[in-house]
């Protein structure tokens, strides 16, 4: 696992810990993308509750897991969408129709797709979860 990418280890790191069954994992180093991310795929119901917690040597974050993640990781290279190109990345990075999210980055913050499609704004990739 490459450290450069944080998010990416720790999309990675979550993935892991899902498919052996653990019910919680730890993630070090924190950034703000990740927090986001993750608010999002609790908002969604990928993952449980999670918490920064502040320990002597610096931050990391708890983040409880329920079970319903199939597969999620970072997309890269970061992908500039508009409009009309969600399909073909919905079609790229999830298997199905309306099955999972795709994460991005956007002027107005980071939302979903589907966030992003009824407000009709563009941006580039993150992730995906499903």
């Amino acid at each position: 696992m490459s450290l450069n990418d944080s998010l990416s280890s720790a999309m990675s790191k979550i993935q892991l810990y899902e498919k052996v069954g653990k019910k919680e994992c730890t993630i070090k180093p924190v950034s703000i993308i990740m927090k986001k991310v993750f608010d999002i795929l609790n908002e969604e119901g990928y993952i449980g509750k999670y918490e920064e917690v502040e320990d002597g040597k610096g931050k990391y974050i708890k983040v409880s897991l329920l079970g319903n993640i199939n597969k999620c990781g970072p997309i890269k290279p970061r992908f500039s969408v508009d409009l009309s190109e969600y399909e073909k990345f919905e079609k790229r990075f999830l298997p199905s129709k309306d099955f999972g999210v795709l994460i991005l980055s956007t002027s107005q913050g980071i939302m979903t797709h589907y966030k992003s499609k009824e407000k009709k704004i563009g941006g580039k990739l993150v992730a995906y979860c499903y």
